[in-house]
């Protein structure tokens, strides 16, 4: 397999409008069950895992139960990123689908948003889900708490309700590609705030690395090919998945250029100067 995963952005509409999240400026888009038909069969061969988000929460999604179906039949497993708002509804078709691999819930959304139900219900149903999940199913649960150096007051709050549903943190339970044991298969995950690219900011340079085209590519709701996941408004295209198979897209200039260019810590694209996930990298 030529990467460890795809994001496939199965809707570009969320629910929320998360604060730490760079959002898109483009027109509200929700794929089909007939286009993303067209999609597998190319994605063959290319990698194993499926992340039905880049933009947009996937819980959404109208057809959500067809697309893990669609997954299934292509021998795919799938990832899902959610703010964790709507797992009480779809717990069920999530339980139970057979291409699901792992949850990952962002708890940092709460404080990032005003929510018209309370912190503690909110915590509780996303909790819940993660303890029912590692007793009636195979399926991993991450819960992220990705606001280092941002918002982060209610962090006390979720450690705390944590541990009344999971038991004591166990720091000699971690894991480096996983984060924090709490029970079979759950996990709790650190990250650091970091800055969306954006084409309009500071231009940091062109000593960059970055695993774009190296382990991972997006597809955006329209079909475009980008080469990472947080090319939210395809500012990078490198071709159209609709349009050209998977290899002419990658065989092409700027995607080889880009490619050989990280290879060298050089970014040969504009928007990949302004990335301050990328920063992390260059140590």
């Amino acid at each position: 397999m030529r990467f460890k995963k795809i994001y496939l952005e199965i809707s570009n509409v969320c629910n929320l409008s998360c604060s730490f999240c760079h959002g898109t400026r483009r027109a509200a888009r929700v794929m089909t069950r007939e286009e993303l038909q067209v999609i597998l069969p190319k994605l063959r061969g290319y990698t194993e895992y499926l992340y039905f988000h880049l933009m947009g929460e996937p819980l959404c999604h109208p057809d959500l139960e067809g697309f893990l179906d669609e997954a299934e039949k292509g021998s795919f497993k799938v990832i899902i990123t959610t703010n964790g708002t709507l797992l009480g509804k779809k717990k069920e078709l999530l339980f139970s689908s057979k291409a699901l691999h792992k949850i990952n819930i962002s708890l940092h959304a709460f404080e990032a948003n005003d929510l018209a139900i309370p912190f503690e219900k909110y915590l509780d149903s996303c909790l819940s889900f993660g303890a029912e999940a590692s007793k009636m199913t195979d399926k991993i649960v991450v819960y992220r708490l990705w606001n280092r150096g941002g918002e982060d007051a209610l962090n006390g709050d979720i450690l705390s309700a944590i541990e009344r549903h999971f038991g004591k943190l166990d720091s000699e339970k971690y894991d480096k590609r996983r984060g924090l044991r709490l029970t079979d298969r759950v996990f709790l995950e650190y990250g650091d705030k970091f800055d969306w690219p954006d084409i309009n900011a500071a231009d940091t340079g062109d000593e960059v690395f970055c695993y774009g085209l190296r382990d991972q590519l997006g597809i955006l709701s329209d079909g475009t090919v980008v080469p990472c996941c947080l090319d939210c408004e395809g500012d990078i295209k490198l071709g159209n998945i609709f349009e050209s198979d998977l290899d002419s897209i990658l065989s092409s200039k700027r995607a080889t250029d880009l490619y050989r260019g990280f290879s060298n810590r050089r970014a040969t694209e504009p928007l990949c100067r302004r990335c301050g996930y990328a920063k992390r990298f260059k140590a």
